[in-house]
């Protein structure tokens, strides 16, 4: 696999971050350069091609899951780098990060079961027009495996509308919503589908012996 002209790729780091490098060998084996962004500094955003956010237990998810990590200094670079409408990849942890910094709507609240989940899942791409869906087909079904206590996506119903309308929902449960997230969501981006995010991780299903070799088909 690779990226073709070799990008500059941040990854954030929060107390509690456990999947960063998981990450960072799967960007690096797309050729990318990365480089880890420690939470209390904050970062030139022209250094920078695409920030990630990996998942984790940020702060030991107190408060709320993200709630601390977004409002750290890294963060503040993270959001001006998201006004040069450059690409920015929330995965778990870093999808409720993204929420809390309010760089996209909504929230992720306990499991329906309140219980934690760790297992595979069926997912069907809605959308397609992002930077890390465009090796996929709107109504692919991908398998990638989730790992979280609080993955329940909600919103009003008036934000719920607008992400259907403006093509923002970017990934669904197929068959079976794990933790009864509203209208099913899995993965949605901001207006712009620059900022995007998801609550499976795709860095766990590169290759067959993981169980699925379809994370692959993002970035």
């Amino acid at each position: 696999m690779s990226l073709g002209t070799k990008l500059k790729i941040g990854i954030t780091r929060f107390l509690g971050t456990n999947c960063d490098e998981d990450v960072r060998k799967w960007l690096q084996s797309l050729s990318a350069d990365t480089t880890y962004l420690w939470f209390e500094d904050q970062f030139d955003v022209n250094h920078y091609d695409m920030i990630v956010l990996p998942g984790g237990f940020s702060h030991g998810d107190y408060l709320r899951c993200g709630a601390m990590a977004a409002q750290t200094p890294v963060m503040k670079s993270v959001k001006e780098f998201a006004k040069k409408d450059k690409p920015i990849l929330g995965i778990c942890n870093g999808f409720q990060i993204l929420c809390e910094a309010g760089l996209l709507p909504g929230a992720l609240l306990r499991n329906k079961e309140l219980r934690f989940k760790d297992q595979w899942v069926q997912l069907q791409v809605n959308n397609n027009q992002n930077p890390f869906a465009k090796k996929t087909e709107v109504g692919q079904t991908l398998k990638l495996p989730i790992a979280h206590g609080d993955g329940n996506y909600y919103a009003d119903s008036e934000t719920l509308k607008k992400l259907k309308d403006n093509n923002q929902i970017w990934l669904t449960y197929k068959d079976n919503n794990p933790n009864g997230a509203l209208m099913d969501i899995a993965g949605i981006t901001n207006e712009k589908h620059n900022i995007c995010a998801l609550m499976p991780h795709p860095e766990r299903a590169l290759y067959e012996w993981m169980g699925s070799c379809d994370g692959a088909f993002l970035l």
